[in-house]
């Protein structure tokens, strides 16, 4: 694909060039503070998308993956709508998925790990046509925000508010690998002050690769907002989700080579072939003979290389009350009340885990499940004075969350439907109770000086999350009791922006910022054995993070633009190790895996953005991104020196490119996307990688307008991986070496897939 790259590189720097020759008029205040996007005013990095940037990806796509044409950012999923929650991943800056920031109107969203255990993927808390807009902080988030896992940036999504006159929306997609989508919403209107807003969606869809098993989503969204006085306004929301996704298998660059080819995933329904596979299982070799039922076939050679089926259930119920009053003269207080509860299991047909084992039924394969649950509630309040220069703020939060994780054992006597919650396991392995609980408080003062030329940015914000974790009894291997703190008494913020002129301007800014432990749904620290986690409890220290960032602003007559360089240290870098010889690991309680303090990481970096608008309907957006992020320090894991130190970090492109078109003319609109990831590495020591990558997604539509009683008619088409362009997505399953190639380290992109979508206003 050299071709589609040297084309985006050279768009790219097409249109950098423009800025050059750009008008310097800036537009009108109140037009800039509706249009910009590249965080104008701000004294952070910060940009931020519209529902209008979804139009090139089809409706229901997650609004992280939209993301994905913003500067720094690179989001990876094997599916056209970026809502496989095994593949989604995002990293930005050098850091990944689990160490940035998320929230939905101010509410926490938790790390966005793959494993459940404080929060919810984006896609669950909110359907996409609800989106109103998101703000990316790259590097700095708020510190206001609730989040204890925003090392590298922080995610904040906004939901839509219910329209002020009576209607409704009604759309239907239908699509390629029989998608079906629907999605109604109906609005009240305003009735004196009071107005509120219905919405749902149905979705199901087959896997784009053999066997074709059904992923289904079911949402419900509701929102109503009461405005009284001068400002005042009382907000409720909420959220029920259940999905069922169908999880495609990894692939490994052996199993390329070997043939298996970009649309190899499972058995299933080869019933037989999962069987004769699985009995090549270490279970069933005995003094170094297999067992005479083994058997691979079609390129396959290991029992890692495929499994019969696997799939996640999610059920979430998300609930906010939220209330903004003045209370004096300047004064705005702000509270908030959450309440989220999740179930969640991860199916795994595990081959070489006994059924029945020692019974004429027993076959080598169960069904393995991950059990999570969480119940967290949490409050929110902050109060914002404008006392002359000063806008002064302040405020806390403070979650308690009770999860719960356990992994089970199912069995089976044949091909079964997991499409629904297992109960009554035949095995336990583990079981553990974890109560999370968070305090933050924040302050923060920002002024102006200089004829307001500029803007000063000066607070603190002081974490504290306790996790206890209580193991269950009557399981196989018992995990560790403990508990585990994450606090800091001053976290120090500042930033500064100077305008040099009417749309231009400079920034500075400076954070400091620790993250809390992680979960058992997630793995995390205490999901060790007690000797692992008393061996190593006393070197376990907080992972922490260092940025600066600043750039330039310009924004003129048709165009904007910024550039932005940082310089970023991550220290106290947390991974699951066995730090002893082999003859060792067991002896002693140092000697068990662990997680183990790798030492720090150094990014530094530079990130583009360009935006031309030269006549009314017209847009070309370009980001462009250069990174180098590497590991300070080498780690010893089984009595060896792991040679890491100054090999760049793993998921981390060097070089990112994003270029989109959008043209609106009379009734019709179209947008085309492209976008570049860099080749990123999947071992610590550099020794294996996936090349770089370009793929291209295109939107278009027609508005017929007003048909009949409608007060809008629209259809829409949308292709996604237009060239059809097979590469690797998301990584997974980071090692230090993987000489030949064999990890499991990546899922496949999805071949091109097209949409059409009917869509009626009312």
């Amino acid at each position: 694909m050299k071709y589609p790259r040297r084309a985006l590189f050279l768009a790219l720097s097409s249109a950098f060039s423009v800025v050059a020759h750009a008008d310097d008029t800036p537009p009108k205040t109140q037009d800039l503070e509706a249009v910009s996007v590249i965080g104008q005013g701000e004294t952070r990095q910060v940009q931020r998308i519209v529902p209008a940037d979804q139009r090139v990806l089809p409706p229901g796509t997650s609004p992280q993956k939209i993301l994905n044409r913003m500067p720094g950012v690179s989001v990876q999923s094997n599916d056209a709508f970026g809502a496989n929650e095994e593949s989604q991943t995002i990293t930005l800056r050098g850091f990944n998925t689990t160490r940035l920031g998320y929230t939905l109107d101010g509410l926490p969203l938790g790390d966005n790990a793959y494993g459940n255990y404080n929060g919810l993927n984006i896609s669950r808390a909110l359907i996409a046509e609800n989106m109103a807009t998101v703000e990316l902080a790259e590097g700095i988030g708020a510190l206001g925000t609730a989040s204890t896992s925003n090392l590298g940036g922080a995610i904040q999504y906004f939901s839509s508010d219910p329209a002020k006159t009576f209607g409704g929306k009604v759309a239907q997609t239908i699509g390629s690998d029989h998608n079906r989508r629907t999605y109604a919403r109906i609005d009240t209107g305003d009735y004196k002050g009071f107005s509120m807003y219905l919405s749902g969606v149905h979705a199901d869809a087959d896997m784009w690769a053999r066997p074709n098993s059904s992923t289904g989503t079911q949402q419900f969204n509701g929102k109503a907002v009461y405005e009284f006085g001068d400002g005042n306004r009382i907000t409720g929301f909420a959220d029920t989700s259940r999905t069922s996704q169908a999880d495609y298998a990894y692939l490994s660059k052996s199993g390329l080579q070997r043939g298996l080819g970009w649309d190899w995933n499972l058995y299933a329904p080869d019933w037989q072939r999962a069987l004769a596979a699985a009995y090549c299982s270490p279970t069933y070799t005995k003094g170094g003979v297999k067992d005479p039922r083994c058997a691979f076939s079609g390129g396959v050679d290991n029992v890692d290389d495929a499994y019969y089926q696997s799939r996640a259930l999610r059920r979430d119920d998300l609930y906010y009350l939220a209330g903004d009053v003045t209370v004096a003269d300047g004064a705005t207080l702000h509270t908030q009340v959450y309440h989220h509860e999740n179930g969640g299991q991860g199916h795994w047909w595990s081959p070489g885990q006994r059924s029945y084992p020692g019974t004429p039924q027993e076959l080598p394969i169960s069904i393995r499940s991950t059990n999570y649950t969480i119940n967290r509630d949490g409050a929110i309040a902050s109060l914002a004075w404008d006392l002359g220069a000063h806008h002064l703020e302040g405020g806390v939060w403070y979650e308690h969350n009770d999860h719960h994780v356990e992994r089970n054992f199912y069995y089976i006597t044949g091909p079964v439907s997991d499409d629904r919650y297992l109960q009554d396991p035949d095995r336990r392995l583990f079981a553990q109770d974890y109560v999370i609980t968070t305090r933050q408080a924040y302050v923060q003062d920002t002024f102006k000086t200089m004829d307001d030329h500029l803007t000063v940015d000066v607070g603190v914000k002081s974490p504290h999350t306790t996790m206890t974790a209580r193991e269950a009894p009557g399981v196989e291997s018992p995990m560790a009791n403990g508990t585990l703190k994450a606090s800091k008494s001053l976290l120090p913020q500042a930033g500064v922006a100077f305008q040099v002129a009417p749309g231009q301007e400079f920034f500075l800014s400076y954070a400091k910022n620790i993250a809390a432990f992680q979960g058992g749904g997630a793995g995390g620290p205490l999901l060790v054995s007690q000797s692992a986690f008393d061996g190593t409890k006393a070197n376990l220290r907080p992972e922490a993070s260092r940025t600066i960032d600043g750039g330039f602003r310009s924004v003129g007559q048709g165009y904007e633009a910024s550039v932005a360089l940082y310089d970023v240290k991550f220290n106290n870098r947390l991974l699951s190790l066995n730090p002893c010889p082999s003859i060792q690991q067991g002896t002693r309680p140092e000697c068990n895996t662990a997680f183990v303090n790798v030492g720090s990481v150094s990014s530094q970096g530079a990130e583009f953005t360009f935006i031309w608008k030269p006549f009314h309907g017209f847009q070309w957006y370009n980001s462009a991104s250069f990174n180098r992020s590497t590991y300070d320090d080498n780690y010893i894991a089984n009595g060896q020196v792991v040679p890491v130190k100054d090999k760049t970090t793993v998921d981390t492109p060097k070089r990112l490119f994003a270029s989109e078109i959008s043209y609106t003319y009379g009734r019709w609109s179209a947008s085309l996307r492209g976008k570049y990831t860099g080749k990123r590495y999947y071992t610590y020591t550099n020794d294996q990688s996936v090349a770089g990558a370009t793929s291209f997604d295109l939107g278009a539509a027609y508005d017929f307008g007003q048909v009949g009683q409608l007060k809008a008619l629209t259809l829409a088409l949308n292709v996604t991986n237009l060239t059809d362009h097979r590469y690797a997505t998301n990584l997974t399953a980071f090692g230090a070496t993987d000489p030949q190639g064999r990890s499991l380290a990546f899922h496949a992109s999805a071949p091109r897939q097209s949409f059409l979508t009917l869509s009626a206003d009312f």
